[in-house]
């Protein structure tokens, strides 16, 4: 008898440890944390337009009064993902407006801004799941939250879909109870949110390396008694005596196999020589320049400037 006693205060005393351990949520993907870059760097200027929710949740509690949750979760999370990288200049169209697809292929946002990308995406697949399972001394509730982001990468100058890929992602919850002891937990909408986040997270690194891709550009804004002024400053890399290629753009020519229109490659006219830069921040600095080979002459805006 006394040692049956002793095996029960053993057996209870393990199941009480296990119950302290009453509750946690694991992602099951990596939490999608982007590395800081401490340097600077020439940036590409990068648009994103709202998500929208192409699953059956669309119509459900998930829609609120000012639009589509999953869609906003979504591109909120790669806005803030993409921004932490240091790279990119970000803007975002307002919820309230339609998306201008003519506006945007003409290489200007919504805002007036002219931009460089257009990133587009879709929550195509979510859903969720509780689980439960009952022991002889031991009961637990496991809550799932599983979700699927496509992203399309749109090259604004040729209207290009450059980069399109999918991203999966899940988050659970655990709650165990042991001999009646443990926690309990009701519905936790937070694993909405650390599913989207995980499906991103496989999306990062791959559009970060697109985004990249192609030359960085900036343009002409003035000309001010035979100097120039560009866009960008030295948050973006350039500093005084940084030397930059002009190219004049290329026409634009209708594709009748796509029905878009193409600019075609430009031509080098001449090199500009940073001479200083002012400015708050990388949306609002600018570079004062001088042209130190060939001649610029009309329209500032049929310009470019690149590295290449």
């Amino acid at each position: 008898m006394q040692s049956l006693k002793v095996f029960l205060l053993s057996l209870i005393s393990i199941f009480m440890s296990l119950s302290c351990i009453a509750q946690e949520a694991i992602d099951a993907t990596s939490s999608g944390a982007v590395q800081v870059d401490d340097g600077v760097y020439l940036k590409r200027t990068v648009a994103i337009a709202r998500f929208t929710n192409e699953t059956a949740s669309g119509t459900t509690f998930l829609v609120d009064k000012s639009g589509d949750r999953l869609g906003k979760q979504a591109s909120d999370i790669l806005s803030a993902r993409l921004s932490a990288t240091g790279r990119f200049l970000m803007f975002e169209r307002s919820d309230a407006e339609e998306l201008d697809t003519e506006k945007i292929l003409a290489g200007i946002e919504d805002s007036g801004v002219a931009v460089d990308y257009l990133i587009i995406g879709s929550v195509s697949e979510f859903g969720r799941s509780t689980e439960s399972e009952s022991g002889v001394f031991s009961r637990s509730k496991t809550q799932k939250a599983y979700a699927k982001v496509n992203v399309r990468l749109v090259e604004v100058s040729t209207g290009r879909i450059v980069y399109s890929q999918e991203g999966a992602g899940e988050a659970f919850t655990e709650t165990k109870k042991t001999l009646g002891l443990g926690g309990s937990a009701g519905f936790d909408q937070s694993l909405t949110d650390k599913a989207i986040s995980a499906a991103i997270s496989e999306l990062v690194s791959s559009i970060v390396e697109n985004l990249t891709k192609s030359p960085w550009k900036s343009y002409i804004l003035a000309e001010d008694q035979g100097t120039y002024i560009i866009a960008g400053g030295a948050s973006q890399g350039i500093g005084p005596g940084d030397i930059f290629n002009v190219y004049e753009r290329g026409r634009l020519v209708a594709n009748p196999q796509t029905g878009a229109k193409i600019e075609l490659p430009g031509k080098k006219i001449g090199e500009i020589k940073i001479e200083t830069s002012y400015g708050e921040d990388s949306f609002n600095e600018v570079s004062i320049v001088f042209v130190i080979l060939g001649e610029l002459d009309g329209d500032l805006s049929k310009y470019y400037i690149t590295q290449e």
